[in-house]
């Protein structure tokens, strides 16, 4: 569900972007009355394995798709929705910038598609209300599956906006994301579900450890095993190719492209090089967030 800069114009992935760094500031803000020490560890650890998951591609039977995990709604369940959306802004800040994997002037849509979404509508009005009445593997499916569908539907809204989808297609556009995005929900689902469960009887550091070996496991060796078929983002753009006008005329379209082609330099390197380096940036970049949380934390505390 990464969209790139041909598909979101400046007219609308600046004030996403806007919306996307205010969130963020919020979710700082916020994070910070309830955050300690012992937090940074399974913030750190949770953050790489969601980055680890999203290189995994798995097959979508009969329909020439694949689609990854998205990560929103476990990050919120186990970390809470503000921490949650500060790992997937960092998440997601790595992959445009490193691997170039969603555009730059499409940043700011994809940190509300993928993390917004899911940490401030899905988590609160789904997982919540159900976690309260002790179904945490049923509030994360529903809300697994809720944010896929939210997010899908935005990516439709924002490419109609961008110009990129022509009004006639988009009735079409609409039901080919909701179509495939159903049965990725559907997995990511159960996958969080089992998580969320298992994290209510499992000791925290053990299980961060457990989230850091997994990761690395995932990101240098299983992804090199991941399907190859277009995510279900771009399956549907195939499918109305011919009504998908690409916004490549504005001049912050050439320098996002030119920026990016500099900075990812992990897509020059072996891919379980590139994989393993990247996991490794976006836990450093997590856990100096969280220095930086915990030390403004301690300041305040101390007046």
């Amino acid at each position: 569900m990464h969209l790139g800069n041909g598909i979101i114009c400046p007219v609308t992935g600046i004030p996403m972007l806007a919306v996307a760094a205010v969130t963020a500031f919020y979710a700082y803000k916020k994070v910070k009355k309830d955050f300690s020490k012992d937090n940074i560890l399974p913030v750190v650890a949770l953050t790489g394995l969601v980055f680890a998951l999203q290189m995994i591609n798995f097959a979508i039977p009969s329909t020439g798709s694949s689609g990854h995990i998205v990560g929103g709604v476990l990050l919120a369940a186990l970390l809470g929705p503000y921490a949650a959306f500060l790992a997937m802004c960092a998440i997601l800040l790595v992959q445009a910038v490193f691997f170039a994997d969603g555009g730059l002037l499409a940043l700011g849509c994809n940190m509300f598609n993928m993390g917004f979404l899911a940490c401030f509508v899905a988590y609160p009005l789904i997982f919540r209300p159900l976690e309260k009445i002790n179904k945490p593997f049923l509030g994360s499916f529903l809300a697994s599956v809720a944010a896929l569908q939210l997010g899908a539907f935005a990516v439709v809204i924002e490419g109609a906006l961008s110009g990129s989808i022509t009004v006639a297609s988009i009735a079409n556009f609409t039901g080919l994301m909701q179509a495939i995005h159903l049965p990725i929900g559907i997995v990511e689902g159960a996958v969080t579900g089992g998580i969320a469960v298992l994290a209510k009887f499992a000791d925290t550091k053990k299980l961060s450890y457990a989230f850091g070996g997994i990761s690395i496991l995932l990101a240098g060796i299983i992804s090199q095993y991941a399907s190859q078929k277009p995510d279900g983002l771009e399956w549907s753009l195939l499918n109305i190719s011919d009504s998908v006008v690409a916004q490549t005329q504005w001049q912050l379209f050439n320098i996002a492209e030119a920026l990016q082609t500099k900075t990812a330099i992990l897509n020059q390197i072996s891919p379980i090089a590139a994989n393993i380096a990247g996991l490794l940036i976006v836990c450093a970049a997590m856990y100096f967030v969280c220095l930086i949380i915990n030390r403004k934390m301690v300041k305040e505390n101390a007046k």
